[in-house]
């Protein structure tokens, strides 16, 4: 006997054992390589549910492919987040009320390894909890003394073919980080705002003017045109005239682009190219100057600087001195009130608009024109490719040549549409950021401006000579050293021969990635790998949905709607769980809204499920592409399933430890239908579950396993063998038995993909009464293969009879009302075929026993069912009194619980203001009362008559 299962004795021994004897690392005496890059998390950050979601199926194919005999290696890795981690420690400073400016750059990164080293296992240790079997001897971090070689030689290859440059571009800047950032780190929230309309008047005529409608009209300071629609008849006599801009005593022209809605407002829209991702591109196209009016600091400039695209300064001229220093939103206010004060504001409406802010800081993007470093998306190379496929292409050809071609595979392939969208339409990739943590850019400066871009200070000063140089302070952007990673985590050295990795490891085999990431991190991949090292990184990209909870909202913590897969593993009451959320809170003024949120969602803290339970669920919700709510009765029901494995090996081994198990195989075994079914119901349920791995279809595997080892072996087969085993002879016996062990352990081979603990700790005592242990683990095992000759189909027809037989006398049961612990003999006129199958129905069906007659005997009123030309009738002895004044009983109390749920769906706003999950299920137990009432009162009308 098995002790009572319990996750928590089993999951830390077996992951320890595993790791200890290297069942992880890659084994390059097999065969065919099967590799995963893990997406490398935050340092900064701990697990979440989108981890596991993602780290379930990446193990689960690291499993599978291992136990199939690849030489299997998925790497994993951490990423240096340049802005989350610098934010944290700065927060951190802060506290103690110190700047990184006053520590100095060399102090606070000290500050930031130390850190690091503190807590930047924490992610790596919450992915052994759940099962991650990740080839920990490869773990790499992204700024590393590896990494950072690589990234270096990358920059400075780049550099030299033409493909990085520096140059003046509107990029996304954080005034509060005082960073450019990525579009990634940018959520366009919908504000309350205005719209202004505002009177530009004609330069030669000031009585006749253009309205033009800003949310902005703070950057009017910046204008340089004024656009119209081309084909607007309004306005098609105004093209090539000047308009005074408001407030600036300059003249800016009123220009034509296709670009103007006509019908959108009063059809003309002012241009401010230096401050507008939109004016950017128009004023590209018309060749407008640029004009910078805000500081880094997001505050009105005291004197304007003027580019063109070229990024050379043209000059520069006052702005309005009232405005000088004002902050952008301050000088708005001013600007709107000088507009109404000279009668040039029209109107001032309530708009709705989608306002873009920081991520990490919540502060407001403003576009800005910096000096910044970037990747040429379109610009091909000027020598130093090898002979490739992709040589003599953009970086953008070959990351879509790479696609087009096939070489790299979207699934679910709807997603080729989404990056085919980016790759159309790319821009140069800005790749610097003002920060310090980071990877500082391999560039110098001399006294006169000069770039010299080396691998090393003392390579930069040879190009220099004898002028002092100075290095660019900025790093490069998280993005560009985990765009390396195929290669990079591999032992890539420019010029050194491939390693042995590298040779079996690239291209790999999966990517699997959530679809926010698909241009900023997979197309960087390709990109940089096809240029680099002239293959494709991965061969496909499966791209699954995110989790959400059980609503279908993001899970966020200012939600309290967030779930630590820890949490799920062990469990956590609600005291120590109000204690975490609302402990270091970024907006610590949340907190109450936090706890109210945490105290409704789990009013009794977080169950433990294990490991198994929570991979499992997670398996269950990997289908293609969607999107996931999480429920916690799914998980619960997967804690059941698991106890349910538990228990059915528990009554294996106590029939068969120390039993003949058909172990010798030169003893006589005699297989019944039921065994030959249920043998050959694995075969399918091997079949179609490597069909499901091999196509990422993860649900479909978890559906197919829970149906096979629920439903078919523990629900049929265990009941049928303990019959065997108590009625048959020796062989029969026997040969039970060995079905039993051999169909378990199959299961538990099938199962440890998905499931990795419990079926570790099963398989140890189960696989030697199969002859099945080979190895000391399971991780070690055969995967199983379908044998489709054991498929007998006669026996699955037969097995169809049998269940038919059951489901008809359980029929005939509920029309009766006979009570579940009330056993009643069964007779059977006619259907002599089926008189091999009457022995297992007693067991199945809760009879005293099956009778096979010539003739039905006489019962008034005794329903009659009719089965494979068998007539089947329960004979049985009812107390009417008895059994009427029960089914009264049971009647009253269903209609209390009727008409207290009627009561609560009629009550007047219920079912609009309630949560709509709860009013679904309030509906679904409605039927389900309505459903047993009927079934009662027909029972009732037959014991009346």
């Amino acid at each position: 006997m098995l002790d009572k299962y319990n996750p928590s004795d089993i999951e830390t021994k077996h992951y320890q054992h595993w790791e200890q004897q290297g069942y992880f690392a890659a084994d390059f005496s097999r065969a065919e390589p099967f590799s995963i890059q893990l997406p490398p998390p935050n340092v900064t950050g701990t697990l979440h549910m989108g981890h596991a979601f993602n780290q379930t199926i990446m193990d689960g194919l690291a499993r599978y492919y291992r136990m199939k005999g690849r030489n299997t290696c998925w790497i994993p890795g951490t990423d240096h987040a340049g802005i989350a981690t610098q934010i944290v420690v700065e927060r951190q400073l802060a506290a103690q009320n110190v700047s990184r400016h006053e520590l100095g750059r060399e102090a606070f990164l000290e500050k930031v390894w130390q850190w690091k080293e503190q807590s930047g296992g924490t992610i790596t240790q919450q992915m052994r909890r759940v099962g991650c079997s990740a080839d920990w001897s490869r773990e790499y971090f992204t700024m590393d003394d590896t990494r950072a070689q690589a990234v270096t030689e990358v920059f400075v290859k780049l550099y030299e073919q033409g493909l990085i440059y520096r140059g003046k571009r509107l990029v996304n800047w954080d005034p509060v980080l005082g960073t450019a950032v990525s579009d990634l780190e940018v959520e366009n929230v919908e504000t309350d705002g205005f719209m202004w309309h505002i009177r530009y008047p004609l330069a030669d005529n000031p009585t006749e003017a253009i309205v033009v409608a800003t949310t902005r009209p703070e950057t009017l300071l910046g204008d340089v045109a004024v656009a119209v629609h081309p084909d607007d008849a309004r306005y098609t006599h105004l093209i090539g005239k000047q308009l005074s801009l408001p407030l600036t005593g300059r003249t800016i022209p009123v220009i034509a682009d296709e670009y103007v809605e006509k019908d959108f407002g009063s059809g003309c829209v002012k241009i401010t190219p230096a401050h507008d991702f939109n004016d950017y591109e128009v004023g590209k196209r018309h060749d407008t100057a640029l004009i910078s009016v805000l500081g880094l600091d997001a505050k009105i400039l005291a004197t304007a600087e003027v580019y063109d695209y070229r990024s050379n300064v043209l000059n520069s001229f006052r702005l309005p001195e009232k405005y000088a220093g004002l902050d952008r939103f301050e000088a708005r206010k001013q600007i709107v009130a000088d507009l109404d004060a000279a009668g040039l504001l029209v109107d001032t409406k309530p708009h709705k608009l989608m306002t873009p802010k920081g991520d990490r800081t919540g502060s407001v993007i403003e576009p800005m024109l910096t000096n910044q470093w970037f990747v040429a998306m379109s610009t091909t190379p000027n020598g130093g490719e090898p002979e490739s496929e992709f040589k003599g292409m953009s970086l953008a050809q070959k990351a879509k040549h790479a696609v087009d071609s096939g070489q790299v595979r979207f699934i679910p392939e709807n997603w080729i549409n989404t990056y085919n969208q980016w790759m159309n339409n790319i821009q140069d990739w800005c790749i610097s950021r003002q920060l310090w943590w980071g990877h500082q850019i391999p560039a110098w400066y001399d006294e006169q401006g000069k770039i010299y871009v080396a691998r090393s200070e003392e390579e930069a000063q040879a190009q220099a000579g004898s002028l002092k140089i100075t290095r660019d302070n900025d790093v490069l952007d998280t993005w560009f050293s985990s765009a390396l990673v195929p290669f990079s985590t591999l032992g890539w050295k420019d010029g050194a021969p491939d390693s042995q990795a590298m040779q079996a490891f690239i291209p790999s085999s999966v990517l699997v990635t959530g679809y926010e990431i698909i241009f900023f991190w997979v197309a960087r991949m390709i990109m940089m790998t096809t240029h680099i090292v002239s293959k494709v990184p991965f061969r496909d990209v499966y791209i699954h949905g995110i989790v959400r909870d059980h609503e279908g909202k993001k899970m966020s913590k200012s939600e309290g709607n967030v779930i630590d897969p820890v949490d799920l593993i062990d469990g956590i009451d609600l005291e120590n769980l109000l204690i975490k959320r609302t402990t270091g809170l970024r907006k610590p003024e949340t907190a109450p809204a936090v706890r109210k949120a945490t105290e409704k969602l789990f009013p009794e803290g977080i169950p433990a499920m294990g490991a198994d339970a929570l991979r499992f669920t997670m398996a269950s919700y990997a289908s293609l592409g969607r999107s996931v709510n999480f429920d916690f009765k799914r998980a619960e029901g997967y804690r059941n399933f698991c106890n349910k494995i538990w228990n059915a090996t528990n009554f294996v081994l106590m029939n068969t430890e120390n039993q003949d198990c058909g172990q010798d195989e030169t003893q006589p075994l005699a297989y019944t239908f039921a065994d030959q079914w249920i043998i050959g119901k694995l075969q399918q349920t091997e079949a179609a579950v490597a069909e499901a791995f091999e196509t990422y279809r993860f649900d479909l595997a978890a559906q197919t396993l829970y149906e096979f080892v629920w439903n078919e072996y523990c629900d049929w087969y265990i009941e049928l063998a303990k019959v065997q085993i108590q009625t048959g002879c020796p062989t029969t016996q026997r040969t039970t038995r060995r079905t039993l062990v051999r169909v378990l352990e199959a299961i538990l081979r099938l199962l440890h993909p998905i499931m990795p603990f419990i079926t570790e700790e099963l398989w140890q005592t189960v696989a030697p009464l199969a002859n099945a242990k080979t190895g000391d683990s399971i991780m070690l095992a055969a995967y199983p293969v379908a044998d489709q000759d054991k498929i007998v189909p006669a026996a699955f027809d037969k097995m169809g009879s049998l269940k038919e037989l059951v489901e008809e006398v359980r029929k005939l049961r509920g029309e009766m009302g006979i009570a579940p612990n009330v056993k009643a003999p069964l007779f059977v006129e006619g259907g002599s075929e089926l008189a091999d199958l009457l022995k297992y129905l007693p067991a199945l069906a809760r009879l005293t026993e099956a009778k096979l007659v010539d003739k039905l005997p006489e019962a008034e009123d005794a329903p009659v069912a009719v089965c494979n030309g068998a007539r089947l009738m329960l004979k049985v002895e009812i107390d009417k009194v008895a059994e009427t004044a029960r089914l009264t009983k049971e009647a009253e109390k269903l209609q209390k619980a009727l008409d207290k749920l009627n009561a609560k769906l009629t009550k007047p706003g219920y079912t609009d203001k309630a949560p709509a999950h709860l009013v679904e299920k309030d509906k679904a137990d409605l039927a389900e009362l309505t459903d047993k009432m009927g079934k009662v009162e027909g029972q009732l009308a037959k014991l009346k008559n």
